[in-house]
């Protein structure tokens, strides 16, 4: 059976479309079809049920996609094994968000960088969790740090690390609260307060009302900036309240510049994820950088 057959047919199984598993696989969408349509008749079953959003595979289908992948794979680690000796450096495409990339992914990353011939260069990618697994999905990353854990069998999705959430103003505004006055039954009293926040939808407020308070709040952005660390810019100078990622406060709380404003008993968490293409751990650069960032999320949470 011709090995090309079987990887087009492993990679419309992982992506569940033709559409996308010819964008992965350079090739035109008839030329997928077609090769699809000869490996069907040479098992004399069908691989796919067609619908109107893509593809589901067959019982048939999915038995020879739990057969064949694994050897399609260790035979994709054993010829990138063989590049990597004769190339000096592999180029890994990161995608996620701004803050967490820039502050914790990229550092961590660096020690992958080495001159002795046997690093990997970094290209990184900001973007929301769904523009980072549409890029990898389409084969524009390597690995994807998101906030979302995708669907299907085209990406493969690790825990990475729980973010902690809190509640943060700046001096002058937690004068006006004063002290001791916060409790779960504050959440109208907190709304005379200016917000600040990355997305009109205030993703952030709403996520620490509903899981401190047990309620949505009913505020507005009175700033909206779409990266965290602008939005701890916003609140130091003292343009309102926010809730942020506690790894991002904590040298402006340490240093007095901002307040925690409440301390609950279970604070609110936000997971990241790390995620790749199903089957793409088989080449040797993607998989140092997944164990690497593995290991120094350790310390993260």
């Amino acid at each position: 059976m011709d090995l090309a057959l079987l990887r087009t047919f492993v990679t419309v199984h992982r992506a569940g479309s033709f559409t996308r598993a010819a964008a992965l696989l350079g090739l035109s969408q008839p030329a997928v079809t077609s090769q699809i349509r000869t490996l069907e008749r040479q098992l004399g079953r069908p691989l796919f049920l067609r619908q109107a959003r893509g593809v589901t595979p067959t019982t048939i289908g999915d038995e020879l996609a739990h057969k064949a992948a694994p050897h399609l794979d260790a035979l994709v680690e054993i010829t990138e094994a063989g590049l990597d000796e004769e190339s000096s450096v592999r180029t890994l495409h990161l995608a996620g968000p701004p803050e967490f990339t820039a502050e914790r992914a990229l550092p961590a990353l660096t020690a992958l960088t080495r001159d002795d011939g046997h690093g990997i260069a970094l290209r990184a990618s900001f973007g929301t969790a769904e523009e980072s697994l549409e890029g990898l999905g389409a084969g524009h990353h390597d690995l994807a740090i998101t906030t979302a854990r995708p669907r299907g069998a085209l990406l493969t999705a690790t825990p990475l690390c729980d973010e902690e959430h809190v509640l943060v103003a700046a001096p002058r505004w937690a004068a006006r609260i004063g002290p001791g006055k916060l409790h779960r039954d504050a959440a109208p009293s907190l709304e005379k307060f200016p917000v600040v926040e990355v997305h009109e939808s205030l993703p952030l407020v709403s996520r620490y009302w509903t899981a401190v308070f047990d309620a949505r709040p009913a505020v507005s952005g009175t700033v909206v900036v779409p990266d965290l660390r602008a939005v701890l810019a916003c609140v130091a100078s003292g343009a309102g309240l926010a809730v942020v990622p506690r790894y991002l406060a904590a040298p402006a709380l340490e240093s007095g510049e901002l307040v925690a404003l409440l301390d609950p008993p279970v604070p609110p968490l936000r997971t990241y994820f790390l995620v790749v293409r199903t089957g793409t751990l088989a080449l040797p650069h993607i998989a140092r950088a997944h164990e690497w960032l593995l290991r120094a999320a350790v310390d993260w949470t």
